[in-house]
C-alpha cells in the first residue's frame, strides 16, 4: 500500500539558496498533513475575522497597538506606538484585521488563492509575533510557529490539494490553461 511505502509515491523536492542545496522526499501521507495544517489555520483565521467582524461592538485595534506592544520590552515599540497614534493606520486596521482574518481564512478553508492568502496570513502572524513580544521562554512562540506553518502551506502548494486552486489553474481561456497563459498566477494560486 503506498501510504505505508515511504518509496512508492513519494515526491522529491529539491531547493537551492545561497549555494547551499537541499533535497527532500516526502511520504504520500504528507498531503493529508498539508491538506490538515490547511484547514486548521482557515478555520482558525476565519474563527477569529467572524468573531471580529459580527461582534457587538466593532473591533478597535488602537488600545494594542499602543499599550501591547509597549508593555513587554518589544524591539518594534516605537512603530507600534506611531501605528496606534496614527488615526488612518488605526482605521485601516480595523478593517484589515478582521476581514483579512475572515478572507484568509475562507480562502484557506475552500482552497483558493491559498498562497496570496497564506502570504498575508504570514505577514499578520509575524506582525502579531512582534506585538505580542514575550521571550522568558525564547524567541520561538506560537505566533512564529503559525507564521512558518503559513508558509509551509504556500510552499507546499496546499491549494492543489482537494481545494478550488486546482480548478481554477485548469479553467481555460482561449483553449489554454489559465496558469499556463499566466504563469504568475503560480504566486497567488496553489
Amino acid at each position: 500500500m503506498a501510504t505505508n511505502d515511504y518509496t512508492t509515491g513519494s515526491n522529491t523536492f529539491e531547493s537551492k539558496l545561497g549555494g547551499i542545496t537541499v533535497t527532500g522526499k516526502a511520504h504520500s501521507l504528507s498531503a493529508w498533513f498539508v491538506l490538515s495544517l490547511r484547514l486548521m489555520m482557515g478555520y482558525a483565521f476565519l474563527h477569529a475575522g467572524w468573531d471580529k467582524v459580527f461582534a457587538a461592538e466593532g473591533f478597535n485595534s488602537s488600545g494594542y497597538l499602543v499599550h501591547a506592544a509597549g508593555a513587554n520590552g518589544n524591539p518594534l515599540q516605537g512603530m507600534f506606538l506611531w501605528m496606534g497614534e496614527t488615526a488612518w493606520f488605526v482605521e485601516f486596521a480595523n478593517i484589515a484585521v478582521p476581514y483579512g482574518e475572515l478572507f484568509i481564512g475562507l480562502g484557506l478553508l475552500v482552497g483558493a488563492m491559498v498562497r496570496l492568502a497564506a502570504f498575508f496570513g504570514a505577514l499578520m502572524m509575524a506582525m502579531f509575533y512582534f506585538g505580542n513580544w514575550s521571550i522568558e521562554h525564547g524567541i520561538i512562540n506560537g505566533d512564529f510557529a503559525y507564521m512558518l506553518v503559513f508558509l509551509a502551506v504556500a510552499a507546499f502548494g496546499a491549494g492543489r490539494i482537494l481545494g478550488l486552486d486546482t480548478l481554477i489553474e485548469n479553467y481555460e481561456v482561449g483553449g489554454e490553461k489559465l496558469i499556463e497563459k499566466y504563469p504568475r498566477l503560480d504566486y497567488i494560486l496553489g
